[in-house]
């Protein structure tokens, strides 16, 4: 069976070929790619013919104009990210320490453990990241205030991944 990371690099490989089409079979396993019009679509066929679908990849395409507004936007918004990225860099960054999903709640009735605003302390769970039916709870590692969740409910997270910004105390 082939690894997320081999998988993702075959996508990339495809999306940036002219082939349409690709087929993988290997000891059982059966991998099928096909490309759309805006995206490529992945099929992975188990031995037990599970099928799995990963979601469509769709890279932007870049668009040239030499108009001087779209010169100007375009510089507004690499100083708008510059003074993002300078904004974040007194701040706590809470990482995934594994690949699974985020989870917000500790169930879909309950309230989130956090928001945009929430005073954490460093041992406060501030999400749960599950991964092979472990549920993990992630602590805020630091005392302050969250001031960005930056993963999605039910989003697949990967090692290293930033999921809150903390202004630390």
């Amino acid at each position: 069976m082939l690894k997320v990371q081999e998988i993702r690099e075959l996508i990339k490989l495809v999306d940036q070929s002219s082939i349409d089409e690709f087929v993988y079979e290997n000891e059982g396993s059966k991998i099928k790619m096909k490309k759309t019009a805006a995206a490529t679509i992945v099929s992975q066929v188990s031995p037990a013919a599970v099928v799995q679908e990963i979601a469509p990849v769709v890279q932007p395409v870049p668009v040239t104009a030499a108009s001087a507004p779209v010169h100007e936007a375009a510089q507004e918004a690499t100083k708008a990210e510059e003074v993002k990225q300078a904004d974040t860099a007194n701040l706590h960054k809470i990482t995934s320490p594994m690949v699974g999903t985020f989870y917000a709640s500790p169930t879909p009735e309950a309230d989130i453990y956090v928001k945009a605003g929430s005073k954490v302390s460093k041992d406060s769970i501030v999400c749960i990241v599950e991964a092979m039916k472990l549920f993990n709870e992630i602590e805020a590692e630091v005392n302050g205030e969250i001031v960005e969740v930056l993963a999605k409910n039910g989003q697949l997270v990967e090692y290293g991944q930033p999921l809150f910004l903390v202004k630390p105390e």
